[in-house]
């Protein structure tokens, strides 16, 4: 794989996490506990659509094909998406979703650290700008689960599933694959084994103030950088898209 492919994939899936994940938290509006949290989870929802939006906008340069981030967004196949296979799991409770949100935003936001100081000036402007936010994602949400695992025997119970069912999509955040390879070496990306430390090192510190265990290694699945999904992510795909299937090129 030569450079600029490399760019591309890394910038389609910087965008694909983003798009998902905030896919994931528009699902929740009118179902979080509080009024102000519903503000909050919409509000954070935007901020993963408008750097889906960047990010696509970017990889729609380097193709030159003449997409822009509403094509890549909503006029390709399930197997076209490189998103972690985390982020498409299903919100579930809660305490799953929140779970969900620290797992992934603590390897998030030390990737946009890293990106922040790589040799593709568009990527890390990009970084520069989601940083902050989800700086502050990962705040809200760490005393969130704080909260639930230092709670009630309910509250502390479901948390800990939420933690351990989901630890088995953890691994795929860390296993670099070409893409990884070649944009760390020629552009100088992101170290995914120093980040997997400082992601341990992170987690561990928020799941011993919730009174929580971390789980033991074991299998991890893969596959959703290199586009085979679960079924979660096909229907979400085919509710996203159905608007632009059904009515292509329509306009507000």
């Amino acid at each position: 794989m030569n450079k600029n492919d490399a760019l591309l994939a890394y910038a389609l899936r910087l965008g694909d996490n983003a798009l998902i994940l905030g896919q994931r938290m528009v699902e929740l509006v009118a179902a979080y506990p509080e009024l102000e949290e519903e503000l909050a989870n919409a509000n954070f929802a935007l901020d993963y659509i408008g750097q889906a939006r960047m990010f696509y906008a970017y990889a729609g340069e380097l193709e030159g094909k003449g997409r822009d981030e509403d094509d890549l967004a909503l006029l390709r196949d399930e197997n076209e998406y490189r998103n972690l296979l985390l982020i498409e799991q299903p919100n579930g409770h809660f305490g799953d979703s929140i779970a969900k949100l620290v797992l992934f935003e603590a390897f998030y936001l030390r990737q946009l650290e890293e990106l922040v100081h790589c040799a593709d000036k568009r990527i890390a402007e990009i970084a520069a700008r989601a940083e902050k936010e989800i700086r502050y994602h990962l705040r809200h949400n760490t005393q969130w689960l704080i909260r639930l695992g230092d709670g009630t025997e309910e509250s502390h119970a479901r948390a800990q599933e939420a933690v351990d069912n989901l630890w088995r999509f953890t691994g795929e955040m860390f296993a670099a694959d070409e893409v990884d390879n070649v944009f760390e070496n020629e552009f100088d990306g992101p170290d995914l084994y120093r980040i997997r430390e400082q992601w341990r090192e992170t987690v561990a510190a928020v799941l011993e103030e919730a009174t929580l265990a971390m789980p033991e290694d074991a299998w991890m699945a893969s596959g959703g950088k290199a586009g085979r999904h679960s079924e979660h992510l096909g229907y979400m795909i085919a509710e996203m898209q159905y608007l632009q299937r059904a009515h292509p090129g329509a306009s507000w």
